[in-house]
C-alpha cells in the first residue's frame, strides 16, 4: 500500500483514458446530478496535463451558481467550479520538458493574467485539466512534503492576510478624474494643491472655494469641467449631505475613493453599497477640520496592537481563520469578541486565550438590544478599534459599524453582493476618524507568503478542515456551504478510486476509522490525508 501513495505522489503511473468532472451549465444547482465523463485531454507542446489532488469549496463557488451571468467573473456557460486548489503536473508537453516534469507539485492563484480559475478557466472540480503556457508561470511550487489539503486552503488563507496588507491611495489618482461636490465654504485645498488628477468636475455652491480650485488648476495644468461626472476616481463631498454621499458613492470607478468633509453632523444615516466596498476596494475617509487633504491620511489595515477586536461569523470557516489568525499574531489584540449565530466558535476556541478571548452567541443572547448591551461592557462603552465582518448579512454590518471606536476600522471581509445597502451615519467618519476597508481575493504575492508560511509551520490549514469527500461529493458540498453545515473548510479529493460521500471529521470513525484515528486531536492531519491516499487511490 505504501508503494500506492509512493506512486501516486510521483504522478508515475499509467494514466487513465477518461477523467471526471462536474460543470454548471447555468445558474442553481439542480444540474448538478452526475459528473461528466470526458476523454482524457492531451496537453499541447507548450501546455501541460496537471491531477487536481485537493479542492476548497468556497462561498464564492456558490455565488456563482446562485448569480449566473450577473457574478462579475462569469461571462459565459459552462463553467467547471473550483479555485481553491492544489495540483501535480500529470503530463508535460514537449517544449516545456526542460522546466517542468511528472510530479511536480503547484498551489494556483485563484487570479492568473486577469483570467479566475473556477471561472473563465476550468477549476479544480475536474479530476485533470490543461494548461497552457499563458497560466504555467502563475504556478507556485510546492515542497513534494506538504499536505495536498493544506496546500488547497493557502487560497483562503492568502483571502485572510491580503485583507490586512490592503492599501489605499493617500491622494487623488494621478492623471485621473475627481469630483468636487456640496458647499465648500471654509474648506482649503491644503496638501491637495500638489496633487495632478486629469481633470476636476466642479460642483461646489460656495464661490471663494471654486474660485481657489479653479486657480489652482489654471496653474497646475488640470482641466476643469461643470458639473457632476458619470464615473469618478475619487469623489469629495463637501457638507452634511447624505444624499451626495450617496451620489458620489454610487460614480466611483473600481479602486475609488470618497471623503466627506464637514465640521457639522449628517441629519441621517447614509446608505452605503457594501457589496461595492468588498468587491470593487472602494475607500471611505473624512475629516472634520476645513483641510480637504487631511481627509486622506494613511487607513491602518492591520490589527491594532494591544486593542480591541470584535469578529462577526466566528462559527464559520472563514471567520474562524481570522479569529485563529488574531489569537496567534505576535503583538495582537489584547481584547477578542467573537459572537457566532450558533455558538460553534467556542467549542474549537474555548479553551485558548484566556483572560483575551470572549465567546458571545446571539442564540444565547437572545435578542440585538441584550448582544449590544455585552458587547458595551466589553468595551467599557470605548468600542472596538477593529471589527472583522465575516457574517454575510445587512444587519452585521450594520450593527457592527455602531460599535467602531473612535479611529476604528471595519473590515467588510464577507463577501455581500453589489447592491446590498446598509444603513450607516457616517457621521462617524469624518468626526471620530472611523474608516471601513473591504477586500476581495488575494494576489499571487499574497498566496507565496502563504504558502512560505504553511510549509514552515507557521500556519496550520488543516485545523480548519470541517468535512472532506471524493469528487462525487461535490454537490452535497456546495449545498453544505451554501447552508452553512459546517463551522470550518469543506475539502474535495477529485482523484480517489473509490467514492467517499461528503464526510464531517466527526462522523470519519463510523465511515473510515483508520483515517479517522490518525486525527490529531480531531483535526484533519497530513498523517489522515497519506492513509486516505493509500486506502482509496
Amino acid at each position: 500500500m505504501g508503494d500506492l501513495l509512493a506512486e501516486y505522489r510521483s504522478a508515475a503511473g499509467p494514466l487513465p483514458g477518461q477523467h471526471r468532472l462536474w460543470r454548471l451549465t447555468g445558474p442553481g444547482l439542480s444540474d448538478l446530478d452526475a459528473p461528466v465523463t470526458e476523454p482524457l485531454p492531451v496537453p499541447g507542446r507548450s501546455e501541460l496535463l496537471v491531477r487536481h489532488d485537493a479542492v476548497g469549496v468556497c462561498h464564492s463557488d456558490v455565488t456563482i451558481a446562485r448569480l449566473g451571468l450577473d457574478h462579475p467573473r462569469i461571462h459565459r456557460f459552462p463553467v467547471v467550479p473550483g479555485h481553491e486548489v492544489s495540483l501535480t503536473v500529470a503530463a508535460v508537453g514537449t517544449d516545456l520538458r526542460d522546466a517542468y516534469a511528472p510530479g511536480d507539485r503547484f498551489v494556483v492563484p485563484a487570479t492568473m493574467a486577469e483570467r479566475a480559475y473556477g471561472c473563465d478557466i476550468p477549476g479544480g472540480l475536474a479530476q485533470y485539466a490543461v494548461l497552457g503556457q499563458e497560466l504555467t508561470p502563475w504556478l507556485l511550487p510546492l515542497r513534494p512534503t506538504t499536505g495536498y489539503a493544506e496546500a488547497a486552503l493557502a487560497e483562503p488563507w492568502a483571502c485572510v492576510e491580503a485583507s490586512y496588507a490592503a492599501s489605499y491611495r493617500t491622494t487623488w489618482r494621478p492623471g485621473g478624474t475627481v469630483w468636487l461636490t456640496g458647499d465648500g465654504a471654509g474648506v482649503a485645498l491644503g496638501a491637495a494643491a500638489a496633487w495632478r488628477p486629469g481633470r476636476v468636475h466642479l460642483d461646489v455652491h460656495d464661490a471663494a472655494f471654486a474660485a481657489q480650485v479653479t486657480d489652482w488648476a489654471r496653474a497646475a495644468g488640470v482641466e476643469i469641467v461643470a458639473g457632476p461626472p458619470e464615473s469618478a476616481d475619487d469623489a469629495v463631498v463637501l457638507g452634511p449631505e447624505p444624499a451626495l454621499v450617496e451620489r458620489a458613492l454610487a460614480v466611483l470607478a473600481p479602486h475609488g475613493t470618497c471623503a466627506l468633509v464637514t465640521t457639522q453632523p449628517l441629519p441621517r444615516p447614509v446608505q452605503v453599497d457594501v457589496g461595492r466596498l468588498h468587491h470593487d476596494g472602494l475607500a471611505l475617509f473624512g475629516t472634520a477640520g476645513g483641510d480637504l487633504a487631511a481627509a486622506y491620511a494613511p487607513i491602518r489595515t492591520e490589527l491594532t496592537p494591544g486593542g480591541r477586536l470584535w469578529v462577526l461569523g466566528a462559527g464559520g470557516p472563514m471567520g474562524r481563520m481570522h479569529l485563529r489568525r488574531a489569537v496567534q499574531r505576535p503583538g495582537g489584540p489584547a481584547r477578542i469578541v467573537a459572537t457566532d449565530r450558533s455558538g460553534r466558535a467556542s467549542k474549537w476556541f474555548g479553551r485558548v486565550a484566556p483572560g483575551v478571548l470572549t465567546f458571545l452567541s446571539e442564540r444565547e443572547c437572545g435578542d440585538a438590544e441584550t448582544l449590544a448591551k455585552r458587547l458595551n461592557d466589553e468595551t467599557a462603552g470605548l468600542g472596538f478599534d477593529d471589527i472583522v465582518v465575516t457574517a454575510p448579512a445587512v444587519s452585521a454590518a450594520e450593527q457592527a459599524f455602531e460599535h467602531l471606536a473612535d479611529g476604528g476600522v471595519i473590515n467588510l471581509f464577507a463577501a455581500l453582493p453589489r447592491g446590498t445597502m446598509c444603513a450607516w451615519d457616517l457621521t462617524a467618519v469624518a468626526h471620530r476618524g472611523v474608516r471601513a476597508v473591504g477586500t476581495s481575493g488575494s494576489s499571487a504575492d499574497d498566496l507565496r507568503r502563504v504558502r512560505d508560511r504553511i510549509e514552515n509551520g507557521i500556519i496550520q490549514p488543516n485545523r480548519s478542515v470541517a468535512a472532506i469527500g471524493g469528487l462525487e461529493a461535490a454537490p452535497d458540498a456546495l449545498r453544505a456551504v451554501a447552508e452553512g453545515r459546517f463551522g470550518g473548510k469543506v475539502v474535495i479529493f477529485p482523484n480517489l478510486r473509490a467514492p467517499l460521500p461528503l464526510t464531517a471529521l466527526t462522523d470519519l470513525a463510523s465511515v473510515l476509522p483508520e483515517v479517522a484515528s490518525r486525527l490529531e486531536w480531531g483535526h484533519w492531519s497530513q498523517a489522515a490525508e497519506e492513509e486516505l491516499l493509500r486506502t482509496l487511490t
